[in-house]
């Protein structure tokens, strides 16, 4: 089935506007797939490594981490986590140093059939300015 997650760029080094999107997503995807449809959605360079988990807050000491210690991004699927537990929810951390932080919530539209000659996962909309991984600095 093909779920709508809304990403929305809470903070990063470089952080200038808000930037939030709207993406179609297979729900048997890992967390491995979500990673790299943000990384296509904010055009980012995949060079670092990241996180996913869940927690009340994007700052809570109590959370469960999906990482590549503990292979939680290769093996979990967005359906094994939804629905999420009461008040919790999915953040995405990537580039520790620079410290981009995504909150990721799951549409409350229904479910969709997969489409017929569209390629998953799709940007469906999206606002704000996408942010800029690496700014030029000037000298």
């Amino acid at each position: 089935m093909i779920w709508i997650l809304n990403i929305e760029l809470l903070s990063g080094a470089y952080l200038e506007d808000k930037w939030e999107a709207t993406v179609e997503i297979d729900s048997t995807s890992t967390l491995e797939d979500l990673h790299f449809a943000i990384q296509d959605a904010v055009e980012f360079d995949n060079d670092h490594l990241y996180e996913f988990y869940i927690s009340r807050t994007e700052r809570s000491r109590d959370r469960v981490r999906f990482d590549d210690e503990n292979e939680g991004i290769y093996s979990v699927t967005l359906e094994n986590l939804y629905p999420l537990e009461k008040r919790k929810k999915l953040y995405y951390m990537f580039d520790y140093g620079d410290s981009w932080l995504f909150k990721i919530t799951k549409s409350r539209k229904r479910p969709q059939e997969p489409k017929q000659g569209i390629t998953y996962p799709r940007m469906v909309n999206e606002t704000g300015s996408k942010p800029e991984q690496y700014p030029a600095w000037e000298e």
